[in-house]
């Protein structure tokens, strides 16, 4: 069968999948954005006691696979529906992408917490000793110091963990999120054309590649200050 017959008769449907692919990515991220820089802050500097849950809950989300975690909110739910129906909350886990975008919040925020750690502890010590000197409050220092350093350490890292959230966002399809592997799946069982597994291969390959160029690109505002220190210190070498 002619691979363009997948696009040509099929590709609204795939679009249609890609665009709830890159919802359930886009807020997944973005929601674990928000709450990551918080948990991070409690895992450097909250007493032992309270850091106890946290350690756990990121123990549990990084040691188990996420099909699994998202089995335990899809189906699990089901099984504390009185309870759910009681807290108002029923209405929320009935719904398939609910469930599927709750999930991945919740793994994601696990692993951008433990991303966001790493470059909380990754800043010189020797700058918060210098902002707390000149009489910087602790919210400043975190607001103009700590965490702007943070991020442009965990970058890479954080786009990484975005990739890896759209690649997983593939499991969402098995709870009948028809996303772009659903509509894949949907299109392969009408006309048994494997081609349409390697549309979805190149449009997922398309999305990463583009997503890489705009982070990368956003680094290099982030870093372009320190780019252009380190060229005027190799200029002055030179001309010494």
């Amino acid at each position: 069968m002619d691979p363009l017959y997948i696009i040509a008769n099929y590709g609204p449907r795939l679009l249609d999948g890609t665009l709830m692919t890159l919802q359930l990515t886009g807020l997944g991220a973005l929601m674990a954005g928000l709450l990551a820089p918080f948990l991070a802050l409690a895992r450097l500097s909250a007493p032992a006691a309270a850091q106890w849950p946290l350690r756990l809950y990121i123990s549990f989300i990084r040691g188990t696979p996420l099909l699994v975690q998202l089995f335990l909110v899809y189906y699990g739910s089901g099984q504390f529906r009185p309870l759910l129906q009681d807290w108002g909350l029923w209405n929320f886990f009935r719904d398939p992408f609910n469930c599927a975008l709750f999930t991945f919040v919740v793994n994601s925020t696990a692993y951008q917490t433990e991303i966001l750690r790493g470059g909380l502890m990754g800043v010189d010590n020797r700058e918060i000793e210098a902002a707390r000197a000149v009489g910087m409050p602790r919210w400043r220092i975190l607001q103009r110091v700590a965490f702007p350093h943070a991020y442009r350490i965990a970058w890479p890292a954080l786009g990484n963990e975005v990739i890896l959230l759209m690649k997983a966002s593939a499991l969402a399809s098995v709870v009948t999120v028809f996303d772009l592997m659903g509509r894949t799946r949907q299109v392969f069982s009408r006309t048994f054309d494997f081609s349409s597994y390697l549309w979805a291969a190149l449009i997922y390959l398309s999305i990463t590649v583009v997503f890489v160029f705009l982070w990368r690109q956003a680094e290099l505002r982030m870093t372009r200050h320190l780019q252009a220190g380190s060229s005027s210190i190799q200029g002055r070498q030179r001309n010494g």
